[in-house]
């Protein structure tokens, strides 16, 4: 069934990916000389005082629909829920990597400038918040499953 809880928490960990699209990973930065912001669609900057899209990550932005998609086919394999708590360990390293790959993008992006807790954006803390609630999906996926057990042995 689609109306359980760990659907609604992975729904949200889908909106929480594509949300990468929207808030920034770094901003404030420094290229060149040039206040820019880092996002997962590229890098944008300050010119004339209207922001510039100077450069794209294609690959970073195909790897973002990808992770963000995966949660919302994780909710229909609801009929195979062994499979589908499996898959949601699985995507919880997925989602370290990813995360991993925007760091290292964004570090490359800003060639040595040292980065302070003030110039990380929202996009920063979203994919960790997506595996917490990967994590509350697969504890609700557990719950299910024990949940079908019991009953079974009571048949």
């Amino acid at each position: 069934m689609l109306q359980r809880i760990q659907s609604i928490y992975l729904l949200f960990a889908s909106l929480v990916i594509f949300a990468l699209f929207l808030f920034p990973l770094a901003h404030n930065v420094y290229i060149n000389g040039v206040p820019s912001t880092i996002k997962v669609t590229g890098i944008f900057q300050d010119v004339n005082g209207q922001q510039a899209h100077i450069q794209t990550f294609v690959a970073l932005i195909a790897a973002t629909a990808a992770v963000g998609i995966l949660p919302l086919v994780l909710v229909f394999l609801y009929k195979n829920r062994k499979q589908q708590m499996m898959l949601c360990y699985v995507y919880i390293f997925v989602i370290i990597g990813f995360s991993f790959w925007m760091a290292q993008t964004v570090k490359a992006a800003t060639d040595g400038f040292v980065m302070n807790t003030n110039n990380f954006g929202i996009g920063a803390l979203l994919s960790s918040i997506s595996i917490v609630l990967v994590l509350l999906a697969a504890k609700a996926i557990q719950k299910d499953e024990k949940l079908v057990r019991s009953a079974d042995r009571l048949r």
